[in-house]
Parts: C-alpha cells; structure tokens; sequence
C-alpha cells in the first residue's frame, strides 16, 4: 500500500533489523523500544485493521510472536517476562495503519504500564456481563 511504512519495510524500500520473515509475515526490531529486545510482528501483506486480515495469517503472526518470546527468555537479555501488544483501532493507540504484534520483554520496574479508568474497579453485575455476551454471540 502506497505510503505505508510497513508496506515499505516488506518491499526493502526501508531499513529494518529483521529477525524473521517468511512467506506471510516479517518481524523485526522496533525502533522505538518500550524495552531492548521489542519487535513488532507484521503481516507482508497490508491490511490496516484485524478484520481486514484472514485467520490463517493471524494465526501465523501469534504461532511466530510465540518463537520470538521463547527467543527473548533465552537470549541473555533481560526479561523476566514477555508481552504482546495489539492495537486495532485509532482508539486503542493504533499508530501505523497496518496490522502489528508487539512482543516486548518485561522486568520488574521497567517503567512500561497500563493505566485503568477510575471506573475500572467498579465491578458490572451479572446481568450487564450476560448481556454484554449476548451482544457479542448475536454478531458471531
């Protein structure tokens, strides 16, 4: 896709340190690091959101984010824990418009967090989480 840095990356038009490619997908080093070892795994081909992406690939992104976490345990690196990280939507912090797996190791004290609304620990009844999953089933 025209203007897409990813894109770009896949095509060899932009540096990249990667790590691993193969017939669907690419991962490579971020260049802006949450913590040393972070990588972002990507679909070679471009779909903006995860519904514009097949399953067989989404799948493959994970199965190859799994590799690279048993990668970074192993690596001398220090990480004493792994996170994927995925953001579908401009409203989930979606940044580039191509689908991204983020795997980054953890240490304590490393600074990165997660921030919970003021509601977050106001748990809903029962009834909102029903219906909450009936909503979802219906569209399933």
């Amino acid at each position: 896709m025209s203007g897409c840095i990813f894109c770009d990356i896949v095509a060899g038009k932009l540096p990249a340190n990667i790590i691993h490619q193969d017939d669907m997908c690419v991962a490579f080093m971020d260049i802006q690091p949450v913590n040393p070892g972070h990588m972002l795994v990507i679909p070679k081909k471009h779909a903006s959101f995860l519904e514009d992406m097949d399953r067989e690939t989404g799948a493959h992104l994970f199965r190859i984010a799994q590799r690279l976490a048993g990668a970074l345990r192993t690596s001398g690196l220090k990480c004493e824990g792994v996170n994927f990280f995925l953001a579908d939507g401009e409203a989930a912090m979606q940044e580039v418009f191509h689908v991204h797996l983020h795997v980054f190791p953890r240490y304590k004290v490393d600074g990165f967090g997660l921030k919970f609304s003021e509601t977050y620990h106001t748990k809903p009844t029962r009834e909102v989480i029903e219906g909450t999953a009936r909503a979802i089933k219906a569209v399933l």
